[in-house]
């Protein structure tokens, strides 16, 4: 990955998330690799989600046969909610709301070997890719569908959003290219009015996804914001 640059933060959203909601019983376990990619003090950075192991019925009533992400939800010992992100596997040998993780993980997040927490199907989570992975994602354009497989992600499929630099300046779907400019807004991206009719002239980033090659460190693009694509008419 570059030095001169940070890495390209991917926040995927999956819209048939839902809200339902399982208490599960976690347990750490040691057969369960928690590489230093995978860690919570790292979430930033981290380039790939942790596995935690669940139930049958659990993975059928969270529907995670579709993507296969779901988020495990805490209370820390200091009282505060942690989401962490996980993507899962299937095992017959566990209780019906039982979730098992590496022991390490659940360590470091609870403080225990062993915890209570919330499960649902995760609507959002991010992972950071490397240079070489934004490079192959230059030059599509908010709107554009690519294959997940790109970012880790088999049998996915993802579609741009939007997404915003460093400096917090996000991309605009009306503005050509991949470059700065500023243009008059009425609305977001960019500028929310806080009055009827007002509008202001912004700097915003066009719609193209930059080559990181081209990008100055404290300007490159940080930050792309894609949802999971079912198809036309689908969520």
């Amino acid at each position: 990955m570059s030095m001169e640059r940070p890495p390209l933060r991917i926040v995927i959203s999956d819209p048939r998330a839902g809200d339902k909601v399982v208490k599960v019983k976690v347990k750490g376990v040691e057969d369960i690799e928690y590489r230093d990619s995978m860690r919570k003090s790292k979430e930033k950075d981290r380039s790939e989600l942790p596995i935690a192991r669940v139930s049958r019925k659990l993975y059928e009533e969270l529907s995670l046969g579709e993507i296969g992400v779901m988020t495990l939800r805490f209370i820390t010992e200091d009282g505060k909610k942690a989401n962490v992100p996980f993507k899962v596997e299937v095992s017959d040998d566990l209780g019906d709301y039982e979730v098992q993780v590496s022991m390490e993980l659940l360590g470091e997040v609870a403080g225990n070997l062993e915890a209570e927490a919330e499960a649902f199907r995760a609507k959002a989570w991010q992972i950071a890719v490397p240079e070489e992975t934004a490079i192959r994602l230059a030059g599509l354009e908010i709107g554009d569908v690519f294959d997940g497989s790109i970012i880790g992600f088999e049998g996915v499929k993802l579609k741009i959003r939007g997404g915003s630099d460093a400096t917090g300046i996000p991309m605009h779907p009306g503005v050509p290219g991949a470059l700065k400019k500023a243009v008059l807004l009425s609305g977001p991206p960019g500028f929310h009015p806080r009055e009827k009719g007002e509008r202001r002239r912004k700097l915003v980033r066009g719609r193209v996804v930059p080559d990181p090659r081209g990008e100055r460190r404290k300007t490159a693009l940080a930050q792309l914001n894609v949802v999971i694509y079912y198809g036309e008419g689908g969520k």
